[in-house]
């Protein structure tokens, strides 16, 4: 089984209105996107996981019009968005080739600091290639990754924000967790333009995140 994982770039900066209107306002980070689904009746729930002022996302989604229906769980982290939602032509292309070429969308889908959303799919790298022209015209497509697919390591990366996955990348790099430990937070801190303390934290959330995942 193979994956391949790459950046959806949507040219007005979202999926859906409300994708848009989320990604642009200052006061609100869009983290992943959790699940996300077309129902029998041709409208979609999308679970969002956001950052930012929770009276600035219920405002958005209090007056779009193409929100159905919507929920807000309020986590330690970060806030878990529910939306039933008119699903737009987009929506509706890009969520009907999974089942249309036997493909698995693996979850969750991460957004870049520029706004894209980063996308692991598994299946089979023939299935790819048919795949890809039917991706809809409004997006852009860039390729990031193609390679043997192994759950584990995949998901749990994943759950991590770009910013936490760069840095864990380059503490494994240095030998920060090889025993003796070759190098400090200052070290690691160096190569990322940012202090030691700022590593020390990310790595602190990093372990917890993780572990929490592997823990029964």
């Amino acid at each position: 089984m193979r994956y391949i994982t790459f950046v959806i770039i949507p040219a007005d900066g979202g999926l859906t209105k409300t994708d848009q209107e989320l990604g642009i306002d200052s006061r609100i980070t869009r983290r992943s996107i959790q699940h996300i689904n077309l129902l029998a009746d041709g409208t979609a729930v999308v679970i969002f996981e956001l950052d930012g002022d929770l009276d600035a996302i219920e405002d958005i989604l209090a007056n779009s019009a193409e929100v159905l229906e919507y929920n807000v769980t309020e986590t330690r982290e970060s806030h878990h968005v529910y939306i039933h939602l008119e699903a737009n032509e987009t929506i509706t292309e890009l969520l009907t080739i999974p089942n249309e070429y036997e493909l698995v969308v693996d979850t969750p889908m991460v957004f870049t600091h520029r706004g894209g959303l980063r996308v692991t799919v598994i299946g089979e790298e023939d299935v790819f290639r048919k795949a890809m022209p039917a991706m809809p015209s409004t997006l852009h497509f860039k390729l990031e990754q193609l390679g043997e697919y192994e759950p584990s390591t995949e998901r749990l990366f994943s759950l991590l924000t770009e910013r936490q996955q760069e840095i864990l990348q380059e503490a494994i790099q240095q030998g920060y967790y090889e025993v003796p430990r070759k190098v400090t937070h200052q070290d690691v801190a160096e190569s990322l333009n940012c202090s030691g303390g700022t590593v020390g934290e990310h790595l602190r959330k990093i372990e917890a995140k993780l572990l929490g995942e592997i823990t029964p």
